[in-house]
């Protein structure tokens, strides 16, 4: 997992799937800075920990170059971004093609990039959400895996939605990479902005 922040996210994963499914184990946390609250939650839990700093290499490509060679090592079967807050480029992506998941707290493709809870409610949405989605050079813009609606309700503040979202968020992240353990997931090899599903019911577009 690549992760940046406090990593709620991570902690979902660590006390669900990682603690209860044969299938799912979290091989190693790779934080963008030290200090980062999830490298202790990590680490709590035994797993391995690193930090690939971006201010430690000349220019994205290198540091990249650098985290790619880091996760290789952990031989993960998904890499998944839980807050990482930082684009990635093809020196990273290449590496592990179609196996790269973000989170994001929208329905994409509506509201990429960082504000998109204070942007969604700005605009005075009815609905806004979360989706799990598989991550390309372009900001927040690879084929949704997983969404999920969140209504937003009259007068409600920005701090009240974050909340609800974050919510949806440790429902989603689960789900999404209990689908990638289970084989049960995947990118259509030709039709590119399309997601196949394997007995779940769930219909991929």
């Amino acid at each position: 997992m690549l992760v940046s922040g406090s990593g709620t996210n991570l902690q979902t994963l660590i006390d669900g799937p990682h603690a209860g499914d044969d299938a799912v184990r979290i091989v190693q946390v790779v934080a963008s800075k030290p200090g980062a609250l999830a490298l202790e939650r990590a680490e709590r839990a035994g797993i391995p920990t690193l930090v690939v700093a971006q201010d430690a290499y000349p220019d994205r490509a290198a540091r990249d170059r650098a985290l790619a060679d880091a996760v290789e090592g952990a031989r993960p079967h998904l890499v998944v971004l839980a807050g990482w807050m930082s684009i990635l480029t093809d020196a990273f992506l290449s590496r592990f093609p179609d196996r790269v998941i973000n989170l994001h707290p929208s329905l994409l493709p509506a509201f990429p990039g960082m504000r998109a809870i204070e942007e969604a409610h700005a605009w005075g949405c009815r609905v806004t959400g979360v989706t799990v989605h598989f991550v390309e050079e372009q900001v927040d813009s690879g084929p949704p895996v997983l969404q999920e609606a969140v209504a937003i309700r009259p007068g409600e503040d920005v701090e009240a939605l974050r909340e609800r979202i974050r919510e949806v968020e440790h429902r989603l992240v689960p789900a999404a990479v209990r689908l990638f353990a289970q084989g049960r997931v995947a990118r259509h090899p030709e039709q590119r902005r399309m997601v196949t599903f394997t007995d779940t019911g769930v219909e991929g577009s």
